[in-house]
């Protein structure tokens, strides 16, 4: 079967709203992605501390989980597509706002705005993904979607090396920012094109009388509570592990004297071997089933990460196996969507995936202080090495204990059949 059969098979609808998805996604990730560069930058503008500048990024993490929490909720309430539209203009809004801030307060809050926007647009994307095509493509469908993410990174990286090095300090952070405008027209195309998700306006829209609305408690019930606390975990590890290499590599490739160019390289190398990544893991999420696959590429990323933390390495061996920790460590969260979509009815599908996945990435961010406060002692490597096998291990743990529903594509009338079989 050819890599894009699965595309060739899908009707107009499904094509466009993969495009749009693939496309939101793309930008969430370069408006997330872009800002770490703009730090440097800002910092000597307005002479900010290190407390500060990091407080901006955290806070921005934090909310994330308020917003895909939030967006989830609204999202299985009032349909995919106008929630997603929202998001997106969110994000894209606040952006733009921060390129405006006159001081450090005035930024601090357009940035925390703006993270409630990422937080929303990945769950609620995903889900219209995943319910949009034919069961049996939902693997490569949702993984390609996953893959914009590399895009977004990989263009961040082009555009700020190349603001930064034509404009003055003062007006290359902002007019970075301001590039954020883009998401604006994809919104334009998904209000024109894209189709609410059929099986959200046969399992909910059209039972409006008689579906269990979503709200903030909806998930934690007994029957839903084992894979929203666990599906939680499993994404704590993962990015736990993914934040800890991505945010410290930088750092690390200072450590081992590797040259501004070759820096560059590396990331872009990264973020091919994530694309690459991606692709991979579709297909062998179809092979051998989501929930293997993201134990078999759990415990692959631990051991590429051992031996590019742990053994020395000239930089030209050092850059190309950056392409398989890119390949592994991120390209796995494309077997991540697909799967925690099967793990949650249509009804509360993106209550359940924008926690779950929100929560985890906040909690999973402080693996970054944790790598800094064990690197004094232990050397950043190392501290990187150990933080990831903990991370891979809490992962694969959570992988293992979550008990996947045998209908893949669970369905509000699944959920309202159980009671009647029963008696």
């Amino acid at each position: 079967m050819s890599m894009f059969d699965w595309y060739k098979e899908s009707d107009s609808n499904q094509k466009k709203t993969f495009w749009a998805c693939y496309a939101g996604w793309a930008l969430d990730s370069y408006d997330m992605q872009i800002f770490s560069f703009l730090l440097p930058v800002i910092m000597a503008t307005w002479a900010l501390t290190q407390t500060q500048v990091g407080l901006i990024g955290t806070v921005a993490l934090v909310v994330t989980a308020i917003g895909g929490w939030i967006a989830g909720i609204l999202a299985d309430r009032y349909g995919r597509v106008k929630i997603l539209m929202f998001t997106i203009l969110w994000f894209t809004f606040f952006g733009v706002l921060a390129g405006f801030a006159q001081n450090y307060e005035q930024l601090l809050v357009a940035r925390t705005l703006q993270g409630l926007g990422f937080g929303g647009e990945w769950a609620v994307g995903a889900a219209l993904m995943a319910e949009a095509v034919k069961a049996k493509h939902k693997n490569k469908a949702v993984g390609f979607v996953q893959s914009g993410m590399s895009l977004g990174w990989a263009a961040s990286v082009i555009v700020a090396t190349g603001i930064i090095s034509l404009l003055p300090p003062e007006w290359s952070w902002r007019v970075i920012l301001w590039t954020g405008v883009i998401p604006a027209f994809i919104v334009i195309f998904i209000r024109r094109n894209v189709k609410e998700s059929a099986q959200f306006v046969h399992d909910v829209a059209k039972n409006d009388a008689v579906v269990e609305k979503a709200n903030f408690s909806t998930i934690f019930k007994a029957k839903y509570l084992r894979s929203t606390v666990l599906a939680s975990l499993l994404v704590v590890g993962l990015q736990a592990a993914c934040y800890a290499i991505l945010i410290w590599i930088p750092t690390l490739m200072n450590e081992r004297g590797l040259s501004p160019s070759s820096k560059i390289v590396t990331i872009l190398i990264m973020a091919v071997g994530a694309f690459s990544g991606f692709m991979f893991t579709s297909y062998l999420a179809d092979k051998i089933g989501r929930k293997q696959t993201l134990i078999a590429m759990s415990i692959l990323s631990w051991v590429v990460t051992v031996v590019y933390m742990l053994i020395a390495m000239n930089q030209y061996i050092t850059l190309a196996l950056g392409f398989f920790v890119g390949f592994s460590s991120i390209g796995m969260f494309a077997a991540l969507g697909p799967f925690l979509s099967d793990l949650f009815p249509t009804h509360i599908r993106t209550t359940g995936m924008g926690f779950s996945y929100n929560v985890g990435k906040s909690l999973g961010a402080l693996s970054v202080v944790g790598v800094g406060i064990l690197a004094d002692k232990l050397g950043l490597a190392t501290s990187i090495g150990l933080f990831c096998l903990i991370a891979y291990a809490l992962s694969t743990i959570s992988i293992v204990l979550i008990k996947v529903p045998k209908e893949q594509t669970t369905s509000l009338f699944t959920e309202l059949a159980k009671p009647e079989a029963s008696t």
